[in-house]
């Protein structure tokens, strides 16, 4: 029996990274006044986790941020350092996608399996699928690491 080649499902990777694009400008309303924001998640069984969206870099169509994960007393995992992603938002086609994880970046579209660095053969699509939950779950659960308080009347 052959195994099947994976194939790349364009339509879909690309509909995943538009989705982000939306969930990012939600989260971020104030992204290209403000350089950074964080939020705060309870999850269940969990310390409450700080997200900490960075922007690394404007330019006239793009913006660039990092996406922190895990900023909080406690740490992310006993043996794994915490998700660092670096996203980039396509501001003319209204799409976003993950360019960098934990430091390493050009991603392929799609890699034989096995291969050097054991990625899977649809790792580019896993990473934008990763940023997705995480996303949704900060619209979902997140809020202001630090109440907002709205006329502290004198």
């Amino acid at each position: 029996m052959a195994l099947q080649r994976y194939k790349v499902d364009l339509v879909a990777h690309m509909a995943e990274c538009d989705a982000n694009y939306v969930r990012l400008h939600r989260l971020l309303p104030e992204l290209f006044d403000r350089d950074e924001r964080s939020l705060t998640l309870t999850l269940p069984k969990a310390e409450h986790r700080v997200l900490r969206f960075r922007v690394l870099e404007r330019c006239p169509y793009t913006t660039t941020l990092t996406v922190d994960f895990g900023l909080s007393a406690a740490p992310w995992h006993p043996l794994l350092p915490a998700p660092r992603l670096t996203v980039r938002l396509y501001h003319d086609a209204r799409t976003a996608e993950v360019t960098a994880y934990q430091g390493e970046d050009r991603f392929a579209g799609r890699y034989d399996y096995p291969n050097g660095k054991m990625r899977q053969p649809d790792e580019k699509i896993q990473l934008n699928r990763f940023l997705s939950e995480y996303l949704s779950l900060c619209l979902a659960q997140g809020r202001e690491p630090v109440p907002v308080v709205i006329g502290g009347g004198d």
